[in-house]
Parts: structure tokens; C-alpha cells; sequence
């Protein structure tokens, strides 16, 4: 019975995504992330950036979402112009979505100490849908297609506290044309953080994470974390939608180019008692920039 259960529940995972819309992935160490939502934060860690990031959502379940996403991103010499790329690979049951997307932006400096930054992303989802069994009556087609999209976004930063909004995806394509819709509907996100000294080894940072998609339910993410001596932040995240999820982290500065991170999520839904909850691990690499140029990388919190 309870292989039945996993099963049904799968069933309804994969026809309220399939029939509805594709939505993009949400990460619980969304704001070491933020590339992947907002082009305009492209450059503004003052250094090449390179991000690597696993998700595994709802473990044990058959056919469960993983998602895999890679990004690259740097300042240029005159320091008012980013560029990036990143790649998301997402699957869920029989369904595979790649997304290849180039980022770019512009920043002007508002304030002696805030920075604004205007961005835009381009690029192709491609969307596999692959039938297991040719004699299925109700699914006997296989899908492939490859469609353009793009995005904007405004990012305006301190050293202390940062804010954004952004639509990474402005489109709305079918991505199946196919024998039902498979929906590229276009997500609204805003992003918010501070970090506040408690003491001379510890800070605080608060953050949130909005979105909102036509057509899908709005979601809610609030975090707090703490970092002690500039090398271990620890936290804790709760979502607020119709698949809310505690989660908690740790990630850890390994040396002055390398933090890795990893994330546990326990879902709060219908689908707890059948789920060993989300894993989420996290790779950057910042390696120091030459000396020759004129950059300097000041402590980055976000």
C-alpha cells in the first residue's frame, strides 16, 4: 500500500507540473544563488564567481525532482559591467528541463556606499519528456523542443544589506506543443538581506526570498543565519506555500577560495510521511584576482 501511495502521490506531483506550468527550482541556499533569478547580480561579488549546486527534493519518492545548476560570473575591469552564464539541468519523473542562459549588467554607484545594478538574461529551455512505454495509450509521445526566453532584473547592494527584483524568465512559451501544455510562465522574484554585527566574531543575517508565477501558488521564504569568525554561517529557513518546508544549513569557508555548503529540507505537506526530505549541497569557488587590475574584493556576505 504505501508503494501505491508514493506512487499516486507522483501521479499528482507530475500532472499539476506537466498540464500547468514549469516552474523554475527553489533552493534553500537561495541567496548564495541569486544568479539564477536576478542577471543583475552578475559581477557584484567583486571577483570571478563560480557556483555549483545539487538538489535533491524529496528523497525516497520515485521519480523525485533533482536539479543540478553550474554559473559563472565576473566583474570587468571598469567595474561597472558583469557577464555570466549558467546552466540548470532540472528533472522530475519522465520529464528532463536544461536551461542555457547569459547574463549581463550594468551598475552605477547611487551612494558613496550603494551600488545599483541594472541586468539581462538570454537564452534556451529545452524541455525532454520521454515515454517508458510505447504501449501506453493515454502518453504515447515523446517531446523534445528547444525555445528562446529571456529576463530582467534590478539589484541594488551595500556591503551590509542588499535588495532585488527580477523576472528571469519574461515569456510565456508552451515548451510542448504536444498533447497537453507544458508552460514557461513567467515568475516574479523579491529578494531582501542585512547583516548585523552582534559581536566581534558573530554576525546576523536576515533575508527573504519572494515569488510569485501565474498561474501557481505564491511562495514565502524567510531565513536567519549566524557567522561565526568569517568562516562557518549556520541557519534556518521555513517556506510559506501549499508545500511549506522547514530547512536548515551550514556552510563553511574552507580557505579563501572554496565554501561549501549543505542544506536539509523536512517538507511540513501531504507528501512528509513518504519523503526522507531535501538535500541541497553547494561549491563556490572565488579564485583572487591579479593584482594588475584595479578590482579589490571587500568582505561579501551575500
Amino acid at each position: 500500500m504505501k508503494t501505491i501511495k508514493k506512487h499516486l502521490i507522483m501521479i499528482v506531483v507530475l500532472c499539476g507540473t506537466t498540464t500547468n506550468a514549469q516552474q523554475l527550482p527553489q533552493f534553500t541556499q537561495y541567496m548564495f544563488n541569486t544568479i539564477s533569478i536576478n542577471p543583475a547580480y552578475a559581477g557584484s561579488r567583486e571577483s570571478i564567481n563560480m557556483t555549483a549546486l545539487h538538489r535533491n527534493q524529496w528523497a525516497g519518492l520515485e521519480g523525485n525532482p533533482t536539479t543540478s545548476t553550474f554559473s559563472v560570473h565576473t566583474p570587468l575591469n571598469n567595474e561597472r559591467v558583469g557577464l555570466g552564464l549558467s546552466y540548470m539541468a532540472d528533472e522530475l519523473g519522465f520529464e528532463k528541463t536544461h536551461y542555457v542562459y547569459g547574463d549581463f549588467s550594468y551598475t552605477v554607484q547611487v551612494t558613496e556606499e550603494a551600488k545599483l545594478s541594472f541586468g539581462l538574461k538570454a537564452g534556451v529551455t529545452n524541455y525532454n519528456l520521454q515515454n517508458p512505454d510505447s504501449n501506453d495509450p493515454f502518453f504515447n509521445s515523446n517531446f523534445n523542443s528547444w525555445k528562446p526566453n529571456f529576463g530582467v532584473g534590478i539589484y541594488l547592494t551595500t556591503n551590509r544589506w542588499y535588495a532585488g527584483i527580477s523576472s528571469p524568465r519574461i515569456l510565456n512559451t508552451d515548451l510542448n506543443e504536444g498533447e497537453f501544455k507544458a508552460l514557461e510562465r513567467n515568475s516574479y522574484y523579491a529578494i531582501g538581506g542585512l547583516v548585523l554585527d552582534l559581536s566581534a566574531n558573530i554576525k546576523f543575517r536576515p533575508a527573504f526570498i519572494t515569488k510569485f508565477t501565474n498561474g501557481a501558488p505564491s511562495t514565502y521564504d524567510i531565513t536567519s543565519s549566524f557567522l561565526w569568525n568569517e568562516k562557518i554561517w549556520l541557519g534556518a529557513s521555513y517556506r510559506f506555500n501549499d508545500a511549506s518546508n522547514f530547512g536548515a544549513f551550514i556552510d563553511f569557508q574552507v580557505s579563501k577560495n572554496i565554501r561549501l555548503g549543505y542544506a536539509y529540507d523536512l517538507p511540513t505537506s501531504i507528501i512528509r510521511p513518504y519523503s526522507g526530505g531535501t538535500h541541497e549541497a553547494i561549491l563556490i569557488f572565488e579564485p583572487r584576482l591579479s593584482k594588475k587590475t584595479k578590482l579589490y574584493r571587500s568582505p561579501r556576505y551575500f
